[in-house]
């Protein structure tokens, strides 16, 4: 099983208390206080603070920069500004977030994306970064009997695109979280952490590390067996005080989710 240090909180399950310098730094000593030592930059407007000035911040409470996600088009289309952004960062990783304005059932749609994401890949591995993918549920929907998802990994190159699997969505999309960390031996640095429940009318929810239906210790010891480097938490809507649920969520990690080295 991992170790703590390896453990992240993504600053997306925090966005509205990153609005501005002040709350950014509130917000970082509260993720201190609970025992993270890593987060990934998300959810946070550019203009807020500079590189330099976020990098100071974190590294003055002992919080690693694991990695961050990036505006689609940013990648795609300016890829030497997000590398550029990185190197400042000090963080190998980053993921492209969402495929927005993506038509999954139009092959020229699809096609695009993934010349686009393995040309981008490729700039940022030269740069000795990696670009990764975040999914959602709807990559799970197949064309000619294979998954959206299935295909943007054959057909890129694992030395241009890695990945960043997320639990909750994968689960949402009718697929088996474990079979799909297996799948990416050594193509899986970032794992995004978030459980999933249902309501008593059966409606889909996300749910803090722990109190959602998903086997945690499994997909751990998945992960771990493909070579992940990093754990991120994430809770895409809480409910109640987002700091309140990731350190639930850090709670159950500690129990039941770390090596005992």
């Amino acid at each position: 099983m991992p170790k703590l240090e390896q453990f992240a909180v993504i600053l997306f399950t925090l966005r509205d208390y990153v609005k501005t310098p002040e709350d950014f730094k509130t917000t970082l000593d509260k993720v201190a206080a609970i025992g993270y030592k890593a987060v990934q930059i998300s959810g946070m407007a550019k203009d807020v603070m500079t590189t330099e000035e976020i990098v100071a911040e974190t590294s003055k409470r002992g919080l690693t920069i694991c990695a961050t996600h990036e505006p689609g088009a940013d990648i795609l289309d300016d890829t030497e500004t997000v590398i550029q952004r990185l190197k400042e960062l000090g963080t190998r990783y980053t993921a492209y977030p969402y495929p927005a304005g993506v038509d999954f059932s139009s092959e020229a749609s699809l096609h695009e994306l993934i010349t686009k994401l393995d040309a981008a890949g490729k700039k940022m591995a030269a740069a000795d970064l990696v670009l990764t993918y975040h999914n959602h549920a709807h990559e799970l929907y197949k064309v000619n009997g294979k998954t959206v998802l299935r295909r943007i990994y054959d057909e890129t190159d694992p030395a241009h695109l890695q990945a960043e699997i997320d639990t909750h969505w994968i689960q949402r999309g009718g697929c088996d979280p474990v079979k799909w960390i297996e799948s990416l031996p050594n193509r899986l640095p970032l794992l995004h952490i978030k459980d999933y429940k249902v309501d008593p009318s059966g409606n889909a929810d996300f749910a803090e590390i722990g109190n959602g239906n998903l086997n945690f210790p499994a997909i751990i010891a998945a992960a771990e067996k493909v070579g992940c480097e990093w754990y991120i938490v994430e809770q895409d809507s809480c409910p109640g005080d987002p700091f309140d649920s990731i350190q639930q969520s850090f709670d159950y990690i500690k129990t039941h989710l770390l090596s005992d080295d």
